[in-house]
This record gives C-alpha cells, structure tokens and sequence, in this order.
C-alpha cells in the first residue's frame, strides 16, 4: 500500500505542481500540503483523473493554531472507493482569508463547510447558503477556536415565570477555576504496604 502512495503522491505533485507545497505519508494516507487558490481545483482534478479518482468528499475540518500568522489550517478528507486510498489535503489560510467553496465539485460540501464556519469562523466564498448550522441563532463567538472561554458567553435557559427562554450573560456562582492539583493518593493518610520502608533509618 506504501508504494502506491508513493507512487500516487508523486503522479499528483508531477500533475499539479501549482497546487502541491508538499506531501508525506503517515498511518497508511497520503498527507498533501496545497495551496489555497487552487484548492477548488485540485480537487475537481482528483475527482475526475482516471488514476486518482478520489469521488468522495468524507470530510471538511479545520485545526486552529493560534501561533501562527495563517492561524488555521482547513482540511479535507478524500475517499477512492475505486482505487481504496485515501488522502488528507491541509489548506493554510489567515483568519480573514476567503476559502473557495467546493459546492461545485462536491455538493455535500455544503454542509461541512457551513460546520467549519459555525465552530471556526472560517468564511467560504461562493457557498450558496453560509450561515450557522450547529449553534444557535445570534451565538456569539466560535466554539472550536482555541480562545473561546470554555464557559461561553451567553447562557440559554426556560424563564417559568417569563415561560420562554431567555437569554442571559454566563455568571459563575462558584469558585469556577479553583482548582486543587493535588493527586488523590497525595495527603492520604493510609500508608501503602512498602512505603514505611522508605522512611526508616539506613
């Protein structure tokens, strides 16, 4: 399987050399670096080349690496039933970066990437209908983002003498990041077999 990789790797980067920045391969698939403006492309070529055909799109995520000036990386998973490979495409973009829809190429794009843009915020141009598909209406923020407060910033809940929901900033009512490091066994006061011989005089 390694060598048809291999092998398919380099009938890609040779085919494509204007969308290819790298490739590798890892856990038995073909990891490819591409560049953004072609992406579209390059996945319509992948689909449809006779020795490639890569016809599944099974997913479209995102990593967010807060470090970096091109923050995110979006990534897509790519399925050949007929050849059985599979590859990995990462797409490096900044945070206000247009990535082009693949609607086009593979209609069940449509919903993966309006998940990446609810969780991410990551804006896909040419989508037909990009807007909010996991959270809820006028949610503030991206929940996948790395700095997003685990807490949120709004808190929904039934009001029963209002009886309906209602909005509310999130107030914590305990002490919410106190937290104690110490490991259970730290502090027992139960001595385990063998540890009193640690103690005793040499």
């Amino acid at each position: 399987m390694s060598d048809h990789l291999q092998e398919l790797g380099g009938y890609i980067e040779a085919k494509r050399p204007d969308c290819v920045l790298g490739w590798d391969i890892s856990q038995g698939e073909l990891n490819m670096d591409v560049t953004l403006t072609n992406i579209a492309g390059l996945i319509d070529f992948l689909k449809g080349d006779a020795t490639c055909r890569f016809s599944t799109l099974v997913d479209i995520t995102a990593v967010d690496y807060t470090g970096r000036a091109k923050r995110f990386d979006v990534v897509y998973h790519l399925l050949s039933m007929y050849q059985n490979h599979r590859i990995r495409l990462r797409v490096a973009v900044r945070e206000k970066d247009m990535v082009p829809s693949l609607t086009d190429v593979h209609p069940s794009a449509n919903w993966f990437e309006r998940e990446v843009f609810d969780m991410f915020g990551i804006l896909f141009s040419g989508h037909p209908d990009l807007r909010r598909i996991l959270t809820d209406y006028g949610f503030r923020g991206y929940p996948l983002r790395k700095d997003f407060p685990t807490t949120g910033y709004t808190e929904v809940r039934y009001d029963e003498v209002q009886k309906r929901v209602v909005y509310e900033p999130v107030k914590l009512v305990q002490e919410y990041r106190q937290f104690d490091f110490m490991s259970p066994w730290e502090g027992a006061e139960y001595i385990l077999p063998g540890d009193d011989k640690a103690d005793a005089p040499k």
